[in-house]
């Protein structure tokens, strides 16, 4: 998945969801990077694991994203 500058969304990314909610991106399926730990994700295939703040890990793909903008990457 990617923002909508054409960058690739990246584990370890903090990111705005819609303008309500924020979360951090702990896998990509679709790069096949993930956070240490986070492998076991691998097995949904496509889009990206978000940890939320409201409500814990979400799953999303390219037809369930949200609007996402980055704030802040390591």
């Amino acid at each position: 998945m990617k923002y909508a500058d054409g960058r690739d969304i990246e584990p370890g990314d903090i990111i705005q969801i819609d303008t309500n909610y924020r979360g951090k991106v702990i896998a990509s399926m679709d790069t096949g990077k993930y956070l240490p730990g986070e492998e076991g994700w691998a097995y949904l295939g496509a889009g990206v694991m978000v940890n939320t703040d409201f409500a814990g890990l979400v799953h999303y793909t390219a037809e369930t994203a949200e609007d996402f903008a980055l704030l802040e990457r390591p």
